[in-house]
């Protein structure tokens, strides 16, 4: 029988796919796996000893760890099995948000893992009526642990609670990081999940028995989505963190996966490390590389090659590209990335070196797919999110109140839109239209269609409706390309456009360090103080010249007429606890970039 509901994965899983290593993590240092059956006993026990707690279904429970593990996903069954809503809490946001949410959701219990989350709950707790108790899913000395809360019966009640939930009901409640302002609990039913789930099922490149890695966090709907379609295939988890993921040590090459989720933060920072050891090489092995590279400058996803030009990349492929699959634990099938927009750039020479990548795009609000670039040469286009997932149906609002495949906001229907946001009627009604009696969700991006060669419709992203700026000539411009055309430079870490309500549009860029340092070296530059090298003439000529480049590819009013280089990196949280610059899913603050940049932005403005 197809899931209906969220904990039925796991047991589709044993119905279908039962598997011995079904999910694991590193724990003291030792890879550590649950078979399907672990899973579901342990999450029984999760089930019944909540309802010997007196949680009532439709009680809210909280779960926070810093890095993925087995324990999340069998508290995340036990919570739905059990009637409840789990609230998943990303394990970063500072002490006033872990307020807000707890009261604003009524949660009764919080489940954390180690480091400083249960120091951080316990300290709002005098502030938080409704919170009951505080438990760990690490033996910390005098604190409540998880298992202490196991029970061996009451199953009866859990079966009749499981028997009782309907695929309707509210299954999680998901705190949005806005940008802005408090965040907004996304009222997310089992179908709205499910549904998505079950749309993937065909585009998944890899099947049961397979294994992927998992290190985004199960917080964000992303990457918890992917999860229950990994348990839905009967593919084996990994779960791990961002720490040790490369290196001969890292668990890259200690798990070989077939597939990851990703984010293209961190894609970058892999293409940025590539790119620093070719640049490090010297004579044939240097121009080698970068003959290599050379070649992905062409390619589409609908590629194929034959005589020179095959020979050619097979040249490429054994002596650079396949060490790059090595790398990765050379067993990639594929790779999806989501969460904010993936430079095109990245995707090609990826997907050209056997690394296929594709890009998806989703809210919170939406469960969260929307569009997903497919693992086939003519289900996918680069620069495109991909075509509408099957049981999705997206429209254009173009500024003209037509629905065509113009410009304008991306509209859509489907089972997966959300309930509504928790507490907010309000913003509800915001973000949803009436057109010809249907109900459409609001995205507050901006897009368009573009036609495959089969006439497939693939999804293009051109901005944020909320982002755009306008010039004090009264022009709109959308940040977002601009910023991801000059991350594609090797020497750009991060960038932000800046011109609201002023003449010209500029950029806020942060270097990539190393390779920074390393063209300094090339070039005779003093790179012992990198403050002072921002400042240096052949420096900022450098970045001129990067900015340059890349201006033809745009309009006149989009193009960046002046730039500051900035020399600390923009960071989800401080190094003192404070809260940083950008989202937990790496997105920019812009109002917190501004604001803290505000000298820098005055000085390009007034120079």
């Amino acid at each position: 029988m197809e899931p209906k509901r969220l904990f039925d994965f796991i047991h589709y899983q044993k119905e279908n796919y039962p598997q011995a290593k079904a999910i694991g993590h590193k724990k003291d240092g030792k890879w550590v796996y649950y078979s399907t059956d672990e899973i579901i006993t342990r999450a029984n026990k999760v089930s019944r000893g909540l309802i010997k707690l007196g949680l009532q279904p439709g009680d809210k429970v909280a779960v926070a760890v810093y890095a993925n593990r087995a324990e999340w996903t069998i508290m995340d069954i036990g919570i739905c099995q059990a009637g409840l809503i789990n609230v998943p809490v990303y394990p970063t946001i500072s002490p006033r948000e872990y307020e807000y949410i707890f009261n604003d959701a009524e949660v009764k219990y919080a489940f954390v893992g180690g480091q400083d989350l249960y120091d951080k709950v316990e300290a709002a707790k005098a502030n938080l009526p409704n919170l009951k108790g505080i438990y760990t899913l690490d033996k910390q000395g005098g604190r409540p642990h998880w298992e202490e809360m196991f029970s061996e019966d009451g199953q009866e009640e859990v079966e009749k609670r499981m028997a009782d939930c309907k695929p309707e009901d509210l299954a999680t409640l998901i705190y949005t990081s806005g940008t802005t302002g408090n965040p907004k609990g996304v009222m997310l039913s089992h179908n709205n999940i499910v549904s998505n789930v079950t749309s993937v099922r065909e585009i998944m490149p890899i099947n049961a028995g397979k294994t992927v890695l998992s290190f985004l966090p199960l917080c964000h709907i992303f990457e918890r989505c992917a999860s229950y379609a990994y348990v839905y295939l009967g593919i084996n988890i990994v779960f791990t963190g961002t720490d040790n993921l490369g290196g001969e040590t890292g668990d890259l090459q200690a798990i070989r996966p077939h597939f990851f989720t990703t984010v293209p933060r961190l894609l970058e920072k892999v293409y940025e490390k590539i790119y620093n050891k070719g640049l490090a090489l010297t004579g044939v092995k240097k121009k080698l590389f970068f003959w290599a590279l050379g070649m992905t400058s062409d390619y589409t996803y609908a590629s194929s090659y034959s005589g020179l030009a095959k020979i050619k990349r097979g040249i490429a492929d054994k002596l650079i590209f396949s060490k790059w699959r090595d790398a990765l634990g050379g067993n990639i099938v594929g790779i999806l990335t989501g969460a904010a927009p993936c430079p095109a750039k990245m995707a090609q020479v990826f997907s050209a070196a056997g690394i296929p990548i594709r890009e998806g795009y989703g809210l919170t609000e939406t469960s969260p797919g929307l569009a997903i670039n497919q693992y086939t040469s003519t289900g996918a286009m680069l620069g495109t999110v991909g075509p509408a997932l099957k049981n999705v149906t997206l429209k254009i609002d173009a500024s003209d109140g037509s629905y065509k495949d113009d410009e304008g906001e991306i509209l859509a229907r489907g089972p997966n839109i959300m309930m509504g946001y928790y507490n907010m009627p309000e913003k509800t009604a915001e973000v949803f239209k009436e057109i010809n009696g249907e109900k459409w969700f609001c995205t507050g991006d901006i897009g368009k269609f573009v036609q495959g060669s089969d006439g497939t419709s693939f999804l293009k992203i051109t901005d944020r409706k909320k982002e755009l700026l306008k010039t004090s000539g009264g022009k709109y411009v959308a940040p977002a390309p601009i910023e991801s055309k000059l991350k594609e430079n090797f020497l750009v870490e991060q960038a932000m456009v800046v011109g609201d309500k002023q003449k010209f549009v500029s950029a806020l860029i942060i270097p990539a360090k190393e390779a920074l340092e390393s063209w300094c070296k090339e070039n005779n530059v003093d790179h012992s103080d990198m403050g002072a090298v921002l400042n240096d003439p052949k420096v900022i000529a450098r970045y001129q010249q990067v900015v340059d480049e890349m201006n033809p590819d745009f309009s006149h009013i989009e193009q960046v007429k002046k730039f500051k280089l900035l020399n600390s990196a923009w960071e989800p949280v401080k190094t003192d606890g404070s809260d940083g610059e950008l989202t937990p899913t790496l997105k920019l603050k812009r109002r917190v970039i501004r604001e803290k940049c505000a000298a820098d932005i005055s000085a390009i403005y007034n120079a």
